[in-house]
């Protein structure tokens, strides 16, 4: 443990932050932890804002830890809250509330902020980002039966959304720029299939269109011409990473804050962890925007504070309850070659994706978890396999290895 390590600062008290700050504490960490929030609410996990949250009317929100936990465990909380600047040089941070704290060590763990809505929206009512609790319990409320709902956007938080509103009976409408869905995570087998059970649940999907002009309160008229009744929109059109006021200490790229594989910025005093974090992916940098990033990467930030040397190279892994459809993705499920095991017209399969080598480079499943807890070994430990037998589903998966 670094003995010259008393105090640590963690910008975003998100997913990420908290999981700093309590992994310091089980690591025997008994130094200042001051943990900063924009949020005026308790640290809690962003999936439940587009799964549990919308179906269940009466469903709280659900923190982390309480904040007897914190309090328990010396975390100093300062909620509502947000950095105005950092001065590596003295090593502190100026509050938004013009307050400073000194660190020893800075995390920024600032998470993501929507992208800007799009601009023929300015003005209208009824438009929702989804990216906090009020955001979910605003469109929960919004989601009445027999009102229409338009989705800007097909991906994995539009495609959720989809399949709640139609839970609670509305009509919905997903307008996609693209010719697929989820085209960033996933080929175009499994795309077919989003279409198709979307389609099937009573969605309609406009491809190749993007929002043309506002006529009125509660109408859209689509680039093709097409005038859609929306009541309310969910614009899921991705996000951007939350680097405002880090720009000065030079430690940022395109795609957030850059880290090494230890989450270390060129800094030697900050860190950066979760979806802010530019991390190494092969031979790039980029964000990894997901529930298992946030938690494992976060955990190896953590004792690397504390002077260990933990190396983060888990492939990206993630996962999509889209009603009663469970799709889960690890690597990269969109290059190389494409191995299918299972009925892709039917809902019970995975699509395998193999680098020239013959390693698994990546790997879909819908109702598959079985092939995925296998893939994700696979992906980790870069091993080959027959792509004859792993095509087919009379061969057990293991054996298909070599």
């Amino acid at each position: 443990m670094n003995d010259a390590v008393k105090t640590i600062v963690i910008l975003g008290a998100g997913q990420a932050g908290a999981t700093v700050a309590l992994g310091l504490r089980r690591s025997g960490f008994d130094g200042s932890i001051t943990l900063v929030g924009e949020e005026a609410h308790l640290p809690y996990e962003r999936p439940q804002l587009s799964k549990e949250l919308l179906f269940e009317n009466d469903r709280p929100p659900r923190p982390i830890k309480s904040e007897d936990d914190y309090r328990s465990q010396s975390i100093t909380l300062e909620l509502g809250r947000q950095a105005a600047s950092v001065d590596a040089a003295s090593k502190r941070v100026r509050l938004d509330d013009g307050r400073q704290l000194p660190f020893d060590r800075l995390v920024i763990a600032t998470g993501t902020r929507a992208k800007r809505l799009p601009a023929v929206l300015d003005g209208r009512s009824g438009v929702i980002a989804l990216r906090t609790i009020e955001d979910a319990c605003a469109l929960r409320a919004a989601l009445v039966p027999g009102r229409s709902l338009v989705i800007v956007g097909g991906g994995v938080i539009g495609l959720e959304v989809a399949c709640a509103a139609r839970s609670r009976g509305c009509e919905v409408t997903i307008v996609e720029a693209g010719d697929r869905l989820m085209s960033r995570s996933v080929d175009a087998t499994v795309s077919r299939f989003l279409d198709r059970m979307h389609r099937n649940a009573g969605v309609d999907i406009r491809y190749r269109s993007t929002l043309d002009a506002c006529l009125g309160e509660r109408r859209l008229r689509l680039s093709g011409g097409d005038v859609l009744e929306a009541d309310q929109v969910l614009v899921g059109i991705g996000v951007e990473p939350n680097t405002r006021g880090f720009e000065p200490l030079g430690i940022a790229d395109e795609s957030g804050i850059r880290v090494d594989a230890w989450g270390r910025t060129a800094i030697e005093s900050i860190f950066a962890t979760g979806d802010v974090a530019s991390q190494p992916i092969g031979d790039r940098h980029g964000r990894i925007e997901t529930w298992a990033n946030a938690q494992n990467h976060a955990a190896a930030v953590a004792a690397n504070l504390l002077g260990q040397q933990t190396r983060y190279e888990a492939p990206a892994w993630f996962w999509s309850d889209q009603g009663a459809t469970n799709i889960q993705v690890v690597g990269d499920a969109c290059a190389g070659r494409a191995v299918a095991r299972g009925d892709v017209d039917g809902d019970v399969f995975s699509v395998f994706r193999l680098a020239d080598t013959g390693h698994v480079a990546g790997a879909t499943t819908v109702n598959s978890s079985r092939d995925m807890a296998i893939a994700r070994r696979w992906v980790a430990q870069r091993v080959r396999v027959d792509p004859a037998r792993l095509a087919d589903p009379d061969v057990p998966l293991r054996d298909c290895a070599v």
